[in-house]
Order: C-alpha cells, then sequence, then structure tokens
C-alpha cells in the first residue's frame, strides 16, 4: 500500500497532514519525510500529524515521525499526532516515544492544544 499524505493548511502557520497507508520503509515514507520537512522551512511551523488513515508503522516510519518532530522543534514550532491506533499506540508506549510525542484524540483537540 502506497503512503498517501493530504496537507490542509487551517491557518497561517497551522497544517494538518493526514496520512494514510502504511508507515513503513521505502520511497513513498521518504516523499513524505521530505514533504514535512518542506513545510516546515516554508514557515508551517504547527503541524497535527493525523495516523487516523494509518494501520501499522515500522522503524523507519517511526523515525521518521521522530524526525519530523525534533525538525520541527529546531524550527521553533510544535508537532503533535492525533487518531492512532491500538498498534500504534503500543509501538510509542514499546519505544516510550509516548513519553514526549503528544497525542490526541483528533485533529481538533490537537489544533486547539496548538493555538
Amino acid at each position: 500500500m502506497v503512503l498517501d499524505v493530504n496537507i490542509n493548511h487551517t491557518a497561517p502557520g497551522t497544517a494538518v497532514v493526514a496520512m494514510s497507508g502504511a508507515l513503513t520503509l521505502g520511497t513513498s515514507l521518504l516523499a513524505a519525510d521530505t514533504n514535512l520537512q518542506n513545510l516546515i522551512k516554508a514557515g508551517t511551523v504547527r503541524i497535527v500529524l493525523d495516523l487516523s488513515g494509518v494501520p501499522y508503522i515500522d522503524s523507519a516510519g517511526l523515525g521518521a515521525i521522530v524526525h519530523a518532530y525534533g525538525f520541527a522543534m529546531e524550527h521553533h514550532g510544535k508537532m503533535r499526532l492525533c487518531g492512532i491506533n491500538e498498534k500504534v499506540a503500543s509501538l510509542l508506549k514499546m519505544t516510550r516515544m509516548d513519553t514526549f510525542l503528544p497525542v490526541d484524540a483528533d485533529s481538533a483537540t490537537s489544533l486547539a492544544a496548538l493555538a
């Protein structure tokens, strides 16, 4: 399954990035990571990463999320995750990424936290 990325600018400097498909090693992941970096470089520094359409994440996908989070922080931004399923939540907990990656139930909650 190809990873699809949909970017919805909700306000100046703020976007919801909805992903659908497996977040796994491959060219789709590289393209998604590049999209996120370009978005942040262009001044969108409040990002909601909506993973409600992502059934599975491997270590490469998790690395891309952590990289994007750090990249946003380096550019004085913030990033929140939302819509994760139980499998993804379990991975975040097992790797202790849940201790610093903020996760919300939905994009509205994430957007409110970024405001």
